[in-house]
């Protein structure tokens, strides 16, 4: 145990504390907080930024608002349903069809129109919150999936999270749905994580729970070596995430939709740590190349710039020098 403790931290591996005590705590004000936590804030502002988001159909603030919803969705077979202060994909529903007053799921499960009622109901009720309050329920377009991904992924969409550090982007990973998760791309209810190289925005290894895995558990494709569409569009759309944002530590979620290119989902100030074992990498080395490139030169105030700056950095400052977590 003492040894691969000794492992982690020469890889430069960010554990919970550090990453709390060390990042988010200097760098993430908490008077900033809403704007992330707030999806329907998020959206907000990131439209005035320029950043293609999902379609928002109708937004649930209270019990009455929420009876009216099958009204609003006439018009929308397919929508997806989301707290505007959840985490983590709980209380997220995906709407890929409806028959009369049934609604069919992305699992191929049937909902009847009173039980999505009561699922926005309790969205408004703030049983999925982040602070436990009174919350709004979202209802946006759901995104199509792209077939670039339909080897290594499971009825979902699947999302690229990029880890944010100061304006640059410093870690990514593919989260790919699985049959266990639901369809959903989250790592927490059973979705694999992808790590992706950061200058190329080639896949590399991949996680599931805490482990490594090669291969996709319901495909059986090798999860290695696949391209991620529109790479430099993503990595311009995540270092804007700082601009949207202001914070210094952050996660930005994206996906690819077939017809509309990139989109951002929606950010996170506390994003999670298992990206390090998708990538095989520590993010401590790399957080170290983004201080040691800002103390040397001025601050590029445009995100396409901070973009294809970090990709360089990776190249000449974290890979030639980085320790593998696996040996």
């Amino acid at each position: 145990m003492r040894l691969w403790g000794f492992a982690l931290n020469r890889a430069g591996v960010l554990g919970i504390n550090e990453r709390n005590a060390g990042y988010i705590m200097p760098l993430n004000p908490r008077r900033l907080y809403p704007r992330v936590d707030d999806k329907v804030r998020t959206k907000a502002l990131a439209r005035e930024a320029g950043m293609a988001v999902p379609e928002l159909y109708f937004v649930a603030r209270s019990q009455a608002d929420a009876l009216r919803l099958p009204d609003a969705l006439s018009a929308h077979a397919s929508f997806v349903v989301k707290p505007a202060n959840g985490s983590g994909g709980d209380g997220i529903l995906v709407v890929d069809g409806r028959y009369g007053e049934h609604y069919r799921l992305i699992s191929g499960d049937l909902m009847s129109e009173t039980a999505l009622l009561h699922h926005v109901s309790n969205i408004v009720s703030g049983q999925y919150s982040l602070t436990g309050g009174a919350d709004s329920a979202l209802v946006e377009y759901r995104v199509q999936f792209d077939q670039v991904f339909d080897a290594i992924s499971f009825q979902g969409v699947p999302d690229v999270r990029i880890i944010v550090y100061r304006g640059y982007p410093a870690m990514a990973m593919v989260r790919l749905p699985t049959r266990s998760s639901g369809g959903k791309a989250n790592l927490h209810q059973g979705a694999v994580g992808a790590g992706v190289d950061i200058a190329s925005g080639l896949t590399l290894g991949a996680v599931s729970g805490n482990d490594r895995v090669t291969m996709h558990p319901d495909t059986l494709n090798e999860i290695d070596g696949n391209q991620v569409p529109h790479w430099d569009k993503l990595l311009e759309i995540a270092a804007l995430g700082y601009d949207v944002s202001e914070l210094g530590y952050l996660g930005v979620d994206m996906v690819i939709d077939r017809d509309l290119g990139p989109l951002m989902l929606e950010m996170n100030a506390r994003p999670g740590l298992n990206i390090q074992i998708a990538n095989g990498a520590g993010l401590k080395p790399r957080f170290a190349a983004i201080d040691q490139h800002l103390a040397s030169i001025p601050f590029e105030a445009d995100p396409a710039a901070r973009a294809a700056g970090r990709r360089e950095l990776i190249l000449r400052l974290v890979a030639p020098a980085s320790v593998s977590m696996m040996g």
